[in-house]
């Protein structure tokens, strides 16, 4: 059960920047259906996820939790994504097409404050998978794995490029 203190700060952001869950919800569908059809994480996600739907769901939780501070979400995402054959270039990825998704889906406000939390949930991320992969990152410094380690398109030399060039 949320404490007054907890409902009045999702209120506030609520309206400041009008998120609701049915914007979470178009946000989430959207962002994973572009994921789903790309390249580079399409494929790091269709090996692990099978069923879609709860997944959808799960990150709606997720995103509520993190936008609005409901704290339905009770899941622990860093534990799911130590293992991911991942490295920049998927973070970054993740991020282009999060920030496109969240510009084309909500009001200028609420597309800001996804933005800004997609940016640190992205870097904790990939500095958890440095540290598990026995790299300890620099201020500034980004995770690059040998492509052996990592899931690259096939013979996608515009992936690997546009990686390198993160």
């Amino acid at each position: 059960m949320p404490t007054e203190r907890q409902l009045r700060i999702t209120a506030d952001i609520v309206e400041r920047t009008g998120i609701d869950d049915a914007m979470i919800d178009r946000l989430v569908r959207s962002f994973y259906g572009k994921v789903r059809a790309d390249a580079l994480l399409a494929p790091v996600f269709n090996a692990r996820i099978a069923d879609w739907e709860p997944h959808l769901r799960r990150m709606c939780e997720f995103w509520s939790s993190v936008a609005l501070m409901t704290g339905i979400y009770h899941g622990r995402p860093m534990e799911k994504h130590l293992p991911l054959p991942v490295d920049s270039r998927h973070f970054d990825r993740w991020l282009q097409l999060f920030e496109q998704t969240a510009r084309e889906v909500c009001p200028p406000a609420a597309a800001a404050h996804f933005i800004e939390r997609a940016r640190r949930i992205a870097e904790s991320l990939e500095i958890g998978i440095a540290v598990q992969s026995g790299v300890l990152l620099t201020k500034g410094e980004r995770l690059r794995r040998p492509d052996s380690q990592v899931l690259l398109p096939a013979g996608d030399s515009k992936a690997n490029a546009a990686g390198a060039a993160s």
